[in-house]
């Protein structure tokens, strides 16, 4: 399960990658789980950090953008995949501090004589997610 923390509590989210929407990296709360902050940090404790980034190149740009998140994305669902028992993911960046947005770089190529864009996305800041698990007493 994936959680973010939107306030005082820890809320289950599913990913909302889409390059077609103002912010191409979001998480809509699926309202499955919800913790509050204080339980969750005495419940959990930190196992590790990961900072997930992914690069796409192409010559349509809303394509090659989509292919970068679909990259991210099988990314986190490894991460998710691979939790044991009691584990639990969570999205760490803040927004409005280092929320992590698409980058694009555009040049120009020459192909067959013609003057053609390509284009190259990345994502910055790294997309944060922590592994928690819970801690049997």
């Amino acid at each position: 399960m994936i959680f973010r923390q939107y306030g005082i509590s820890f809320q289950s989210v599913d990913l909302n990658f889409d390059s077609k929407a103002l912010n191409e990296v979001s998480f809509r709360r699926n309202h499955q789980r919800s913790i509050g902050s204080d339980d969750f940090r005495s419940a959990y404790e930190l196992v590790e950090i990961h900072e997930i980034v992914a690069e796409a190149e192409g010559d349509v740009q809303d394509y090659t953008e989509q292919q970068l998140l679909d990259k991210l994305e099988n990314e986190v669902d490894a991460l998710s995949n691979s939790l044991g028992e009691g584990e639990a993911l969570v999205i760490e960046n803040e927004k409005g501090r280092d929320y992590p947005k698409t980058k694009q770089q555009t040049s120009n190529v020459i192909l067959d004589g013609e003057n053609r864009l390509h284009f190259i996305y990345t994502i910055a800041p790294p997309l944060r997610i922590a592994r928690y698990r819970y801690i049997t007493r």
